[in-house]
């Protein structure tokens, strides 16, 4: 009996032990003239010229809401809101607010804040705000708490009046 070769069909050696990517066939692309293109990373140089000059202007930028610039915008009306910011008021309107922390609402009738800011002029511009005035209020006798409340609220002209 002779001894057998390693010589095998050849169905066999197209589907060799040693290269695997051909133990699967790869099936026709469903759509052979579509070519798919590959990202290029690095992108061409562009080169300009210009016979022109630029002037380059070196002054600082503007600031988002200048002082100076409030007062001289607007009527009298917005030069006298400007001037009561850090002004003392009291509430006199029946109102109560939803957005104070741990408290479901707070009654403001009665209390007394600081004005902090008037609104209703941004970035120099005159807005028209429903509710200009932002106060600040301080509330030091809340039940449950250990240390004061501190809280904003926004409010009309008619909505307070000012202390002293």
């Amino acid at each position: 009996m002779a001894m057998a070769t390693s010589s095998s069909p050849p169905a066999a050696a197209h589907f060799s032990s040693r290269n695997p990517s051909l133990l699967v066939p790869i099936p026709a692309p469903a759509f052979p003239n579509v070519r798919f293109t590959t990202r290029n990373l690095h992108f061409p140089s562009v080169k300009c010229s210009s016979d022109s000059t630029t002037i380059v202007d070196k002054s600082p930028g503007p600031v988002a809401n200048p002082p100076d610039l409030d007062e001289n915008l607007g009527g009298k009306g917005s030069k006298a809101a400007m001037a009561n910011v850090g002004s003392k008021v009291r509430v006199t309107a029946p109102l109560k607010v939803y957005h104070v922390p741990k408290v479901p609402e707070f009654d403001l009738t009665g209390r007394t804040g600081v004005i902090k800011q008037y609104v209703a002029i941004h970035k120099g511009k005159e807005i028209s705000a429903n509710l200009p005035y932002k106060v600040e209020f301080v509330v030091e006798d809340m039940d449950g708490r250990k240390g004061p409340l501190k809280f904003f609220a926004h409010l009309r002209e008619d909505e307070f009046e000012f202390l002293g």
